[in-house]
């Protein structure tokens, strides 16, 4: 995603959609628009068999779906993506349990945020009683549009090799919004954190699993569930700085 043309980001100007800080404000306090273009090359290799390196993830399941009649461009169906989370652990034969983090779409709008937390929440929070580190690349690189998704991939890809709990640096306070769909009940359990953080894994072999959202303009959600090599060694450490 290259922008060559100032015209992407002077439509969104001109439509209140783009972040008046020049930062993008991921689960951020703001309830306006706090989206902000950003660029992005990114590239992976996909290959078959259980070859071993130092820094990769597998491919353990995935599912693609259409959000289906929400009430708005930018409130999308709640209940669609929680089919979607559901339906992508059932296909990579894994439970809520095992997931260690969360890269969320993370559209930095009012609205879009709390509804994907809140299906955060039904459909992973509700169903475990760990805590699930949920992070967001836009937040630190902004919205690389097309490559948006990879993006994502790839920062995920990084924190489970290494077992990193992700980071959101632009983070202050929390958008009330994303507060009161999360409930006090989860809001220990769903941690956001300003910085990078080692994070213990949740498989018994020492393996850490992410899952990892893309929600399309058009409506288009994607949800793959990602592992660490079998070989990481656990680690223990514990982190103190969520933002809650």
């Amino acid at each position: 995603s290259f922008l060559s043309s100032f015209s992407p980001s002077l439509a969104s100007s001109s439509s209140t959609s783009t972040s008046s800080s020049s930062h993008y404000l991921t689960y951020f306090a703001s309830l306006v628009w706090s989206v902000f273009l950003g660029e992005a090359c990114c590239a992976a290799i996909l290959e078959t068999g259980k070859a071993k390196t130092m820094l990769g993830g597998t491919l353990l399941g995935s599912c693609v779906r259409q959000d289906g009649r929400s009430a708005s461009l930018t409130a999308p169906n709640g209940h669609a993506q929680q089919g979607l989370l559901v339906a992508a652990l059932q296909d990579a034969g894994t439970s809520v349990d095992a997931l260690a983090l969360n890269e969320a779409h993370g559209t930095g709008t009012a609205l879009g945020d709390p509804i994907e937390a809140g299906s955060l929440v039904g459909a992973v929070l509700s169903a475990r009683e760990d805590a699930l580190a949920v992070g967001g690349v836009k937040a630190n690189i902004g919205h690389a549009e097309p490559a948006a998704g990879m993006a994502g991939i790839l920062q995920s890809v990084s924190n489970i090799s290494r077992s990193m709990r992700p980071g959101l640096c632009h983070i202050g306070s929390v958008n009330p919004f994303v507060a009161s769909s999360i409930d006090r009940q989860n809001s220990q359990r769903f941690v956001l954190s300003r910085q990078s953080h080692q994070s213990p894994s949740t498989a018994a072999d020492g393996a850490s699993m992410c899952g990892v959202s893309g929600f399309a303009f058009m409506g288009t959600n994607a949800h793959i569930i990602l592992s660490s090599p079998e070989s990481l060694t656990r680690c223990n450490a514990q982190s103190s700085s969520s933002v809650w």
